[in-house]
């Protein structure tokens, strides 16, 4: 019993396992709404499950997938792109992409399958590439694999080691591809005609160590291929019969050499080879050696007057291994008359013979980029009646260092319409120099020129001179359509009165801060301009012209993602289309006159306000109160100078000055009074007199009238005196009604609270009009004084 149990928790545990792990390989996928899923390198061992009909395509490349059953796609019925490349799959079942009829992508390349069966794209009738590189089978199979993939257009089969041989039936039921892809690097067995089904090929890319079937594979393919590739085969041992090709008339036009390797004598056959045969109008040479020292068979050369028609010759890093052991060229110089287009790129030339210069009589375009041409050797390949056709010449990447004497060498050329000189070391420019007459289009980027002079030619119509320190474009160029002034450190667009016909300008990449629309409007024919990644200064008038210009898009046209705020900071990368600058920076003018404006109403409601409430003599109050404070509470009694300070008046000087003076001051013994117009110190400030006299005061005596009701200065003594009665709790305060006043002829504003208080809790002494009783009013007085 217990033996069933431990089967049963086997079982159990090793079903939540494979669930588990199908789980976590379907998670391992990431898959976007359309359905485009990417599980590359995920360390996949099988096919995830789940795959629904959600699945469009599927990229599993780069796992350790081994075997493909017939149900891990059969949800898939809407892929249609499917990668397994670089796994490690040995086994396909016969219907594994049985429910697959939308693929139009598969890839199997570089498995481990070494046996292909037809049964698996039978049902993919929608299917357009087909990659099977890197497998490891001998053969294309028994039957043939591709006769239902009707729609087929890149097929790629092969492998560097085990695929042998090229069977008839191969490629039956093929009749157009526009890519064939063969890797035959170790093909020992070509069945003839097993690429002669195939009725239309627009590029073959063939991979083979040795030559040994090339003859017959390029006879089967001479009436149905136009691009034929080589690519890393061993040339030396290959040996051109004509018995190998009947046809010499073929479609193909184009033949790639890549990493090709080339012998004097292999080169010889394949000149053999394509003057022989007719159509081929392009020969390209890749990456390819040529092993030998230029010891070609004179004899053969001489019967040869052409290569086949070849218009167009491009060779990229050609590496020649004892180039400085060369022989001289001139066998092979008649074989170049009719070549119109040459490309030699990359392959450390330094020097092109004159004698080959002139034979070279058809030639429109040459380009020598990335050698090693001086202004002293391109004298002798320019030399007279050299290239006399040439119209367009890039010497783009050399080791030219002057520009007057690369114009001066090029005189000859008559017919030079464009030129490319970028990626030289010119730095500097003359003043002037001379060019071909025809000159149209100069390339002068990336030489580090750090100003443009009349150097170059008035009759350009294309300028390029992006890529440079240029701080400033000022050239006189009347025909000049096209101007290319990117990557410099230009801080405005040039002056459009120097460029009357320009069309297209691209100066993006400057320090150029703005432009406006009179400067755009200023370019009567301009069509396109490219001004992006510049350090545009967002003001508002800059915002206001490219915000409010709908048509800008028609003229910029890398509108609006290239234009981004430099500044302000704090607008900085934003698009410029999108940027809002705050309205204080924009309506500046606007904003002030309103600031103004309220400041000046605020101001003249603040004048009404107080003139209506006082508040100026609020305000000096405040002042003397504060003045007040300032001082001791108490005068020492030494500073004690004067009997009673007088507050009196203006208006009733004539009662104190000429009674109450006289009945005091020559009274015995006599009191000291001080009054303003007698004691105050001239030149000081009256607030401080004042102060400075009650202080000095042993009593205040003031004189009520209703004059002193209306007198400023006295309320300002009121006060002070209040200060100090209320401040020190002291009898300081004499009060003398002059004349009776009633209490509701007081004003009732808060400035006259003191002057009620007083009266309201003082006792006053009030001067009778009766003469009897007038010396006891001043004998009461002086008892107050003296109290």
């Amino acid at each position: 019993m217990s033996r069933v149990l431990w089967t049963v928790w086997v079982l159990g545990a090793v079903t939540n396992l494979s669930k588990e792990e199908a789980s976590d390989q379907a998670a391992s996928l990431s898959c976007d709404p359309t359905g485009v899923c990417d599980g590359r390198s995920r360390s996949l061992n099988s096919m995830p499950s789940g795959l629904t009909a959600a699945v469009r395509s599927l990229d599993l490349s780069n796992n350790e997938i081994t075997y493909l059953g017939n149900g891990d796609l059969r949800g898939c019925v809407n892929l249609e792109a499917l990668n397994l490349g670089s796994n490690g799959i040995n086994t396909i079942e016969e219907d594994s992409f049985f429910s697959l009829r939308r693929l139009e992508h598969l890839d199997l390349s570089y498995n481990l399958l070494s046996n292909l069966s037809s049964s698996w794209f039978r049902p993919l009738s929608s299917l357009k590439f087909l990659n099977l590189l890197g497998n490891l089978y001998k053969s294309l199979g028994e039957t043939p694999l591709f006769s239902q993939l009707m729609n087929l257009r890149i097929l790629k089969v092969g492998n560097i080691y085990s695929f042998t041989e090229l069977q008839e039936k191969d490629f039956a039921g093929l009749t157009f591809l526009e890519e064939l892809e063969i890797d035959a690097s170790n093909l020992q067995r070509y069945e003839p005609k097993t690429l002669k089904s195939i009725q239309n090929i627009s590029h073959l890319a063939l991979r083979m160590k040795q030559p040994v079937f090339l003859l017959e594979i390029f006879a089967d393919l001479s009436s149905s291929l136009k691009h034929l590739e080589l690519r890393d085969t061993h040339l030396n041992t290959f040996r051109f019969s004509k018995a190998s090709i009947s046809e010499t008339n073929t479609l193909i036009t184009k033949w790639t050499f890549r990493k090709v390797k080339i012998t004097d004598g292999s080169f010889s056959e394949v000149v053999k080879l394509l003057n022989y045969v007719s159509g081929v109008l392009e020969v390209e040479f890749e990456d390819c050696t040529l092993d030998g020292l230029g010891d070609f068979n004179i004899a053969d050369m001489d019967k040869i007057k052409n290569i086949g028609g070849i218009e167009t010759l491009t060779v990229r890093r050609l590496y020649i291994p004892y180039f400085y052991s060369f022989y001289d060229m001139s066998s092979i110089y008649s074989l170049t008359e009719d070549v119109k287009r040459v490309t030699v790129e990359s392959s450390k030339v330094f020097l092109v013979p004159c004698s080959l210069s002139q034979h070279l009589k058809s030639l429109e375009y040459l380009d020598l980029s990335d050698n090693l041409m001086v202004e002293e050797y391109l004298g002798n390949s320019a030399c007279e009646h050299a290239w006399p056709l040439l119209q367009t010449l890039t010497l783009r990447q050399n080791r030219l260092k002057s520009l007057e004497k690369t114009g001066e060498t090029l005189l000859t050329l008559k017919n030079l319409m464009n030129l490319d000189i970028s990626k030289n070391n010119f730095v500097s420019m003359p003043e002037t120099c001379q060019w071909p007459e025809k000159l149209k289009y100069l390339n002068l980027s990336n030489t580090r020129i750090n100003s443009v002079t009349r150097c170059i030619p008035w009759t350009l119509e294309i300028l390029d001179i992006s890529n440079n320190v240029l701080e400033s474009f000022s050239l006189v160029l009347p025909q000049l359509k096209e101007l290319y002034i990117s990557r410099n450190k230009l801080k405005t667009l040039p002056d459009a009165s120097f460029l009357p016909m320009l069309r297209v300008m691209r100066i993006s990449r400057n320090t150029i801060s703005t432009f406006s629309k009179a400067q755009l409007d200023s370019f009567h024919t301009l069509k396109a301009l490219e001004a992006g990644g510049n350090n545009f200064l967002c003001s508002c008038e800059f915002l206001s012209f490219t915000q409010g210009q709908q048509a800008l898009a028609q003229i910029l046209t890398d509108w609006p993602e290239n234009y981004l705020c430099d500044s302000p900071f704090y607008v900085r990368g934003q698009r410029v289309r999108d940027t809002r600058l705050p309205v204080s920076e924009c309506h500046r003018a606007a904003l002030v006159s309103a600031v103004c404006s309220v400041l000046f109403l605020l101001i003249v409601l603040t004048g009404v306000l107080c003139h209506r409430f006082h508040g100026l003599w609020y305000l000096k109050m405040m002042w003397a109160w504060l003045q007040a404070k300032r001082k001791p509470r108490k005068a020492p009694a030494g500073d004690v100078c004067y009997d009673a300070f007088v507050s009196y008046s203006e208006r009733d000087s004539y009662w104190v000055e000429n009674l109450m003076v006289q009945e005091l001051e020559h009274f015995n013994p006599p009191f000291k009074l001080c009054l303003h117009k007698r004691d105050f110190v001239p030149g000081k400030w009256i607030i401080d007199n004042i102060i400075d006299s009650i202080e000095k005061s042993h009593k205040t005596i003031f004189v009520l009238s209703e004059n002193f009701v209306k007198s400023e200065w006295c309320k300002y003594e009121l006060d002070f005196s209040h200060f100090r009665l209320f401040d020190e709790n002291n009898d300081a305060a004499i009060l003398i009604l002059l004349e009776p006043i009633e209490k509701k002829a007081i004003p009732q504003q808060e400035r006259f609270c003191k002057l009620r208080k007083i009266m309201n809790t003082k006792t006053y002494l009030e001067w009778p009009t009766d003469e009897t009783q007038q010396e006891g009013f001043w004998l009461n007085l002086r008892t107050a004084i003296r109290s």
